[in-house]
């Protein structure tokens, strides 16, 4: 692998902070600054961490950044559960977004066994 651009964890990572995007547009505006902002750092920062993780130089450093990734998808899962309840997303887009990081979630999973591995 070249570049992190060739990881598939990331490409998913990169398509759910997208769907993100997407549903926290349509939040209310007083949410600008809370739970909109939130969920959109907590997304930003999966594929962000995968990116630092994939050109550090040792398999600590790197698990450690795959690793804070795998937290903040579980942010993203709290967060898209407080977003359906406060009535911003349907049931729908709620269960295609803990789809997309239940994905992610599996694809980063194994992608840190690889990295154990070698």
């Amino acid at each position: 692998m070249q570049t992190f651009k060739d990881l598939k964890v990331w490409a998913k990572a990169h398509n759910l902070v997208l769907s993100i995007y997407g549903i926290t547009g349509k939040f209310p505006s007083e949410e600008k600054f809370g739970l909109t902002s939130q969920i959109r750092r907590a997304a930003v920062s999966i594929p962000s961490n995968i990116v630092e993780g994939f050109k550090r130089k040792t398999k600590n450093d790197s698990l450690h950044f795959y690793t804070i990734s795998e937290g903040s998808l579980e942010e993203i899962k709290y967060q898209t559960l407080l977003a359906k309840d406060l009535k911003y997303i349907s049931t729908t887009a709620y269960e295609e977004i803990i789809s997309q990081a239940e994905e992610v979630g599996k694809m980063l999973n194994g992608f840190k066994k690889a990295i154990l591995k070698n």
